[in-house]
């Protein structure tokens, strides 16, 4: 039933979309629905942006990395620098973006035309998901007038959902990224970048998929929110 609700929202918006490139994005991803999620393509996603307000602050660089067949594929990793109005800041503190760094960095229209190429037909997979589809959604919103309809797992969502299972309350700081990926047992990078950001995502995303299937194959829907 939530399949088939999805793809009937996917449809509809594809359908009344009058900008060809959002209308095509929504009908690539309802072709890859039906899939089992070791065969769906994903995107881990990662965003770095000057603040937390979607409506004010602006996107600095975008990280990707695709994960197809159970597998990341980190050769096919990319990072992209994105021009903002303004400079960046105090916000250069969490990020460690400085604005002579965005001098060869593309224009927010490049940058959204360039994630829609790169992420079509593929779902999402991000940390704190909602924050990231909000800028992207916002930005998307201002360069093409469209509204899009994303489809997205939250590996933070995810592992909440696990923890409630096991305690009634989760303490300060459980979720963030770094805590969640030492639970697993996964590495510690010391680089901080939006692509490095996607690659811990998308390894979080595999661990999980293991811990709660085993040997069973998962759908879309185990993980969706």
């Amino acid at each position: 039933m939530r399949n088939l609700y999805l793809k009937t929202r996917l449809q509809l918006n594809a359908l009344l979309c009058k900008d060809a490139v959002i209308s095509d994005y929504n009908r690539a991803l309802v072709a890859q629905l039906a899939k089992p999620l070791s065969q769906l393509p994903l995107m881990a996603v990662d965003l770095e942006m000057t603040g937390l307000d979607c409506q004010f602050d602006q996107i600095l660089s975008i990280g990707l990395i695709p994960i197809h067949d159970g597998l990341l594929q980190v050769a096919k990793s990319q990072h992209q620098l994105v021009s903002i109005d303004g400079s960046v800041g105090d916000s250069a503190v969490i990020h460690g973006i400085l604005d002579n760094q965005l001098a060869k960095a593309v224009s927010a229209k490049q940058a959204m035309a360039w994630f829609l190429e790169q992420t079509k037909g593929h779902v999402l997979v991000a940390h704190h998901a909602p924050l990231d589809l909000c800028f992207l959604k916002a930005e998307i919103q201002r360069c093409y007038g469209q509204t899009i309809q994303f489809v997205a797992i939250d590996t933070m969502a995810v592992e909440k959902k696990r923890l409630l299972r096991q305690h009634d309350v989760i303490k300060e700081g459980t979720l963030r990224l770094d805590a969640c990926r030492r639970r697993y047992g996964l590495p510690v990078y010391a680089a901080h970048n939006a692509a490095v950001d996607a690659l811990a995502c998308g390894e979080l995303l595999l661990a999980q998929m293991a811990g709660i299937a085993g040997n069973d194959e998962l759908s879309l829907f185990d993980l969706l929110g």
